[in-house]
């Protein structure tokens, strides 16, 4: 039997619908993201920790659950919110319906209620935070909700232990800091030869030194940039030493923040398959999947760094290339999966910037 569920927003707005998942009161920040395909990648990526995470794609479920696809072990959102939830999905590689997937993970779920509407309020109004209930709320009950924030996140993702993975032919070795890694990041380097060290979040500077890596790579994660003063101060410690870096997403921001630059954070971020990104010295526009609540401000940025890459919607700084180092970053992810995969490349980029230090050495 259907059980009716309810979505309470921070400005008291309330949306009726159909619960699915498991059954919880949860409350999250509310955000959106517009892809239309890889809602496995979007379900099991860690970056949405703490979060209510609704898909303006009104048809989800379609082709199942299919492990092979998923970014992270299990899924870090609060709740997942869809037009419509397809109960009967058709792949050949599918293993699994959505619900049943949900209430494995504890995720709770709500379907049937206008995404149209809820995505637009949140686009006008800004991120804000929201709960799912099961019992009817009153708007005022609203109030309660401005308190929330999402803490201790990436502490919350990362993993416990190293965890090494070979290539076939190894050419180079990378130490992977995990701040809530997308498994196809450390894919797209093993694939390219390199061995890979996957370590915690936490790990200090003298940790990764003593592993004596041909390379840093610096993952995406959730949370505030802010938060994390630890690692940035060990950051700060690691671009002394030069070793090439590539940082993506978080990564990118926390780099930044070692370096003296500022993070803010956006109205309602960019999540989705769709974002353009514009090389600053080309002019060139590369289709991004990205999925960030905050950015690096570019005027803030160091005398030995430049933005390399701007969105060409909102000019907001997507990537900085560091001149006193061997480091680039960008806030979009070259290692999207299910696409767009135009800025891939600058994996190659990252392993050209290794091979040329060895060369140097």
């Amino acid at each position: 039997m259907e059980r009716k569920a309810y979505l309470l927003l921070e400005n008291g707005d309330i949306y009726e619908g159909t619960a699915f998942g498991a059954e919880k009161d949860v409350t999250g920040e509310l955000v959106f993201t517009t892809a239309m395909t890889g809602y496995l990648e979007t379900l099991t990526d860690p970056s949405y920790y703490g979060q209510i995470v609704c898909q303006t794609f009104p048809l989800i479920g379609n082709y199942g659950v299919i492990p092979s696809d998923f970014e992270s072990k299990k899924p870090a959102l609060t709740a997942y919110i869809v037009r419509e939830l397809c109960q009967q999905p058709s792949n050949f590689r599918c293993d699994g319906v959505l619900d049943t997937f949900l209430k494995e993970n504890d995720i709770p779920g709500i379907c049937g209620i206008d995404t149209r509407c809820l995505t637009k309020t949140v686009r006008e109004y800004g991120v804000m935070n929201a709960r799912i209930s099961y019992t009817e709320p009153k708007p005022e009950d609203a109030g309660s909700l401005k308190s929330y924030r999402v803490t201790n996140a990436v502490n919350s993702v990362t993993i416990s232990q190293p965890e090494v993975f070979k290539a076939e032919d190894t050419k180079y070795k990378v130490v992977l800091m995990d701040f809530g890694a997308k498994n196809n990041i450390r894919r797209e380097l093993v694939k390219r030869g390199c061995d890979v060290t996957v370590v915690p979040g936490n790990t200090t500077a003298d940790e990764i030194i003593a592993m004596d890596p041909d390379g840093i790579m610096l993952s995406n994660g959730p949370g505030d940039p802010q938060e994390n003063t630890a690692i940035i101060e060990e950051l700060k410690k690691l671009s002394s030493k030069k070793i090439p870096t590539f940082g993506i997403c978080l990564g990118h921001q926390l780099m930044a923040l070692s370096q003296g630059a500022q993070t803010e954070k956006l109205k309602y971020g960019h999540r989705g398959a769709n974002q353009p990104a514009t090389d600053v010295k080309t002019g060139r526009v590369y289709i991004t999947s990205q999925n960030h609540g905050y950015a690096v401000v570019a005027s803030t940025l160091p005398e030995n760094a430049y933005e390399s890459f701007v969105n060409a919607n909102d000019g907001t700084c997507e990537g900085v290339t560091y001149t006193n180092m061997p480091c680039f970053t960008v806030q979009f992810h070259p290692e999207a999966c299910g696409g767009p995969l135009d800025t891939s490349f600058l994996f190659d980029r990252f392993l050209d910037m290794i091979q040329e230090d060895k060369d140097n050495a």
